[in-house]
């Protein structure tokens, strides 16, 4: 099985459910402390959506260097066969 498909198809699926939960879990509008650790956690890493956006960027560098290693191996197939184990 090649590790690459794996990957993406675990990064995808972190994406899209992270995705869900930004479109079901909404700020509901209470006032935040700054001195509660729960409510700057809220602030600084949920509400800006820190998670989706990690993961959209991880899926689309992972579909870029499935891309590359494809291109190598089609260009080259004898050295990949030789230097890529499978």
């Amino acid at each position: 099985m090649n590790i690459l498909i794996v990957n993406q198809s675990v990064t995808d699926l972190s994406a899209s459910f992270f995705t869900l939960l930004t479109a079901v879990v909404e700020a509901n509008g209470t006032r935040m402390s700054r001195h509660n650790i729960h409510d700057q956690f809220v602030c600084r890493f949920w509400l800006t959506r820190t998670p989706l956006w990690a993961m959209l960027f991880t899926s689309t560098y992972g579909i870029l260097l499935m891309a590359l290693e494809r291109y190598a191996a089609v260009i080259s197939p004898v050295w990949y066969s030789n230097n890529v184990r499978m």
